[in-house]
């Protein structure tokens, strides 16, 4: 699916990719040897962003990006506004729960 390096440039687009929470984003990345569900995998990583804050700038933006790259690259039709508000609601209501952010990524699909 996606690796380090891939967040990290994607990070490098608002940013310039300084990890300063390496090992949240590390468990978020060693989930995806133990499952085959994409959407709880993005999850991980989206709450690793937010929640974590894995770099000094740019996660919300990261984590944006990152959801619709990733929705692109599944060949999927999303809502970029509903993207936009998985961001904005899980950091207002600070969701950690991954099963809720899953459902939240599944809601922005088409």
């Amino acid at each position: 699916m996606i690796d380090l390096n891939d967040i990290i440039n994607i990070n490098k687009k608002f940013d310039k990719g300084d990890i300063i929470n390496k090992s949240s984003v590390e468990f978020a990345m060693s989930y995806f040897k133990d499952s085959k569900d994409w959407i709880k995998q993005l999850a991980y990583i989206t709450r690793a962003l937010i929640i974590d804050h894995t770099f000094k700038e740019g996660n919300k933006r990261t984590a944006s990006a990152l959801i619709m790259s990733v929705l692109e690259n599944q060949k999927l039709a999303y809502d970029p506004r509903k993207v936009d508000s998985i961001i904005i609601e899980v950091i207002k209501k600070n969701i950690t729960n991954i099963n809720k952010i899953r459902s939240l990524i599944k809601d922005a699909i088409r």
